[in-house]
């Protein structure tokens, strides 16, 4: 998945907000668990301290304070219960301190001395050995005569830390499970929130300046999504109607001067013929009747451009062997080839179906062979290749002339583009034969690609979509060499 789209950002944003909230809630719950369990001891702890507040206060009254400690171990039993017990008056003096329990789990000896407060009731927290910890509760008596105790009571915070530890590993065991589900849901939930955006893209794909007349799928939501649907078909159609208003300006214009221009070019070959004309005169009318035939050509191509952009190639498809319309055109093309000793080659499996128009598709190949004889040097050779590969029938011409530059490369099937300008007018080329190239073979749905290594020669290649064989003819091999 490319890490820069903004499916992954999503799914990646979605799930460390998802897993950062639960790391949260884990901390929270851990710390409230915490404090709760430390709450419930320390209330534990107090409750024992008054119940022996009480009881000394009693023994006191009655004289009898020494019998305290024996109460103490007869009711309570701290040292079987693991708990902690010590009672010191005023003067700092131990009137009781409960003995080791007998798990040997901490001793009473060790434990910090007590801390006078202002306070009736405290609690802190002792450490033991081992990272273990005891809580202390504390709490202050003021007997009527005078006399002042402070009453400890204390347990180890095992099973406390225990269950922290049992929740923090459960907290741990389950961030990954919370990770995997925040990714698998995320990935679920942001494909569902960006499916139209994937249809919307894929229509957009699939439209061009041929079928501008396509809309974008707006799906009802009330959304951003439809917004943007109806604001790029918006775009759309404003696009489709200068296309439109291009392609009539092209076509009339152009249509507008083929008249004219015929006309022109008929008094322009009447007058050169005139005898009386000097011979300076005669080259002067020569040379312009070269420019009207060559603005007549591009006036041509123009009008030839706009027809297959407004569809016109579609009207007239038949199906038809490409392989056998390649020979033929090849053997006409041969005369061509002739004046500078090129040889043509052709290849051509029969049985190549296409279905189109039958003209524009020979414009095609005739075009393309016409550019490679052009910049073929003398004795160079021409090669023309026609065969089926999977459900496509493509068309190759490959020469052994100058080639192209690479900076060149991808513009020379724009229009009016000439890789040695200078070269292609003294050639009578304008720039609009590759051009037308490709508006026939996007009609036809299909492309038309171009290959070259300056100095040694250029491959185009056309694909088109195949159709089934119409004929019973058998696959043969046919080469024509001129």
């Amino acid at each position: 998945m490319n890490t820069r789209s903004l499916k992954f950002q999503l799914i990646g944003w979605y799930a460390v907000v998802l897993v950062a909230g639960f790391g949260l809630l884990g901390v929270a719950t851990y710390l409230a668990l915490q404090s709760s369990l430390a709450a419930s001891l320390k209330e534990n702890l107090l409750r024992r301290a008054r119940q022996i507040s009480q009881l000394l206060r009693e023994e006191s009254q009655g004289g009898n304070e020494a019998r305290v400690g024996k109460e103490i171990q007869a009711r309570y039993a701290p040292d079987l219960n693991e708990r902690f017990v010590r009672i010191t008056r005023a003067d700092g003096a131990l009137l009781y301190l409960s003995s080791a329990p007998k798990s040997q789990s901490f001793d009473p000896a060790t434990l910090p001395p007590p801390i006078v407060s202002d306070q009736a009731e405290t609690s802190r927290v002792a450490p033991l050995v081992g990272g273990r910890k005891m809580l202390l509760a504390a709490h202050a008596l003021k007997l009527p005569g005078g006399a002042s105790y402070l009453i400890e009571t204390g347990a180890p915070m095992d099973e406390v830390q225990a269950d922290l530890r049992n929740w923090l590993r459960f907290l741990l065991a389950m961030l990954p499970v919370v990770a995997a589900i925040a990714l698998g849901g995320g990935y679920v939930l942001v494909k569902r929130a960006l499916l139209p955006v994937d249809q919307i893209a894929a229509s957009a794909q699939r439209i061009s300046s041929h079928n501008l007349s396509e809309r974008l799928p707006v799906a009802k939501t009330g959304d951003e999504m439809e917004r943007l649907s109806v604001a790029l078909n918006h775009m759309i159609e404003r696009l489709d109607a200068a296309f439109q208003h291009s392609r009539r300006f092209v076509a009339d214009a152009s249509h507008e001067l083929r008249t004219p221009l015929t006309v022109l070019q008929g008094e322009l070959e009447s007058l050169v013929q005139e005898p009386r004309l000097t011979p300076e005169c005669r080259d002067r009318l020569g040379s312009a009747l070269e420019e009207v035939g060559r603005l007549a050509n591009i006036v041509e191509g123009l009008f030839a451009i706009s027809r297959l952009d407004a569809g016109e190639a579609a009207t007239e498809w038949v199906p038809f062997d490409l392989a056998q319309l390649a020979a033929a055109t090849a053997d006409q093309m041969a005369l061509l080839a002739e004046d500078k000793k090129i040889r043509v080659t052709c290849t051509a499996s029969m049985g190549a179906w296409v279905e189109g128009d039958r003209a524009r598709l020979k414009q095609v190949v005739v075009n393309l062979l016409d550019n490679a004889i052009k910049y073929t040097p003398e004795n160079g050779a021409v090669g023309l290749t026609v065969k089926t590969e999977d459900s496509k029938v493509v068309l190759e011409v490959e020469d052994n002339g100058i080639g192209i530059p690479p900076e060149a490369l991808p513009r020379v099937f724009e229009r009016f583009f000439r890789v040695d300008p200078a070269r292609s007018r003294e050639q009578g080329g304008a720039g609009l034969g590759l051009s037308i190239v490709k508006s026939i073979c996007a009609a036809h749905r299909g492309r038309v690609e171009a290959s070259s290594r300056p100095g040694q020669g250029t491959r185009f290649r056309v694909e088109l979509p195949s159709v089934p064989v119409r004929t019973n003819h058998n696959q043969s091999q046919r080469n024509h060499e001129h």
